[in-house]
């Protein structure tokens, strides 16, 4: 987390061209990703590596990383829930296993296919590992599954089911199937030439996402058992609003109508007022169809003063796994008072109706804060999550 959040602040990229020899073998149109820097092999046991795919792998990590970083320690597990969603699911497992069934013949399947393959996979793995029985979740709404298995979270603890909730998101797309797929509906940035300038959110020029992958798993508590503790706190999660668009099952409504309400819900249920908003975290994923929608409805919201950022700009899009790290990137902002930047801004949109923070990070006032992170997803999905500076 302090790594990545050290070089969002930095403007860094994480995207470039990939060094794959499958990429060349399939001739595909788009070669370039934003890949994760530390492989989870050098990171989880060599058993867990070979009964994983490439995503629980990711969460596995992630789920790690959050629970030490929270220092719970002993905890019943019937108090303990586990939320992590991915939008697509094991596709390496999948893609493999189609491999060996047409090369190798049926029999030469991995027993643990299924196991491996399966959405909810992240999810049982950090449950079996954590002994949380609470409840074990995986709500899949394409790209804003991560932000809904934190809404999920939320909710489990606001019912009573658990005290606390590992929550998050996570996706391992960058395997040529999904690059080709996305690339055929003309969803891909092509800027094969300019990787790391290839997300390029409200800017003129953007012509499609970049594909990215990792995880981003949180430790969500009631407000009670974590001061009974002592808990470092970071921020409260403090809304949840969730719409659907009923408009198409890829680019969302032009009104943005449904973005909108996602976000009016969340400040109601936060009860705070839209003009208490000062940073949203926008799902602004660099298509032409989308970022500007999401920007009016932003606007009509929270006004046009509100600090806006894309960190796609810099990681890429994470499907299931984006509303997750994003939500991470907006409970940091507060803490640490500073928006990070959108890069590869050079032609900003000239009706953009936002204050977009490019280039550089910008720094948020003193006193209680209030911010949005926006995720939506393939099928009219939306998602926005109000976290209050702690």
């Amino acid at each position: 987390m302090a790594d990545t959040w050290r070089r969002a602040l930095a403007a860094e990229t994480g995207v470039h061209t990939l060094e794959h020899e499958w990429v060349e073998k399939y001739d595909l149109p788009v070669t370039f990703a934003g890949e994760i820097a530390v492989s989870p092999s050098e990171v989880l046991e060599t058993r867990q590596i070979r009964r994983t795919d490439r995503s629980t792998q990711f969460a596995l990590v992630s789920a790690r990383e959050a629970w030490d970083d929270s220092g719970l320690g002993e905890i019943d597990g019937e108090r303990l829930g586990v939320v992590v969603s991915s939008g697509i699911g094991g596709i390496w497992t999948i893609m493999d296993a189609w491999d060996t069934i047409r090369d190798r013949g049926a029999r030469r399947v991995l027993p643990m296919t299924i196991p491996m393959l399966m959405p909810n996979a992240p999810a049982a793995n950090i449950s079996v590992e954590y002994g949380a029985k609470a409840g074990a979740h995986a709500p899949v709404s394409a790209c804003a599954s991560g932000a809904e298995a934190i809404a999920m979270g939320i909710e489990m603890i606001r019912n009573g089911r658990a005290d606390v909730v590992l929550a998050g998101g996570t996706e391992a797309p960058i395997h040529p199937m999904p690059i080709a797929s996305f690339a055929k509906m003309q969803a891909l940035s092509t800027r094969n030439d300019d990787p790391a300038g290839a997300s390029r959110p409200y800017d003129v020029t953007r012509d499609g996402f970049v594909m990215g992958e990792g995880a981003g798993v949180i430790v969500l508590e009631s407000l009670e058992h974590a001061e009974a503790r002592g808990a470092k706190i970071y921020a409260e999660l403090a809304g949840v609003g969730m719409s659907s668009d009923a408009y198409d099952v890829a680019p969302p409504d032009p009104s943005g109508a449904g973005q909108e309400r996602a976000m009016r819900f969340a400040i109601e249920d936060a009860g705070v007022e839209p003009s208490s908003v000062v940073h949203v975290n926008a799902h602004g994923t660099s298509t032409p169809a989308g970022d500007l929608v999401e920007a009016q409805a932003i606007a009509r919201v929270c006004g046009g003063d509100t600090l806006v950022t894309a960190t796609k700009s810099m990681t890429g899009h994470l499907l299931g796994g984006a509303g997750a790290l994003e939500t991470i990137f907006t409970i940091l902002a507060l803490k640490e008072r500073k928006v990070p930047p959108t890069i590869n801004v050079t032609q900003p949109e000239p009706e953009l109706p936002v204050d977009l923070v490019r280039d550089v990070p910008r720094d948020l006032p003193d006193g209680e804060l209030v911010a949005i992170n926006n995720a939506f997803g393939f099928g009219g999905h939306n998602v926005a999550l109000v976290v209050k500076s702690f």
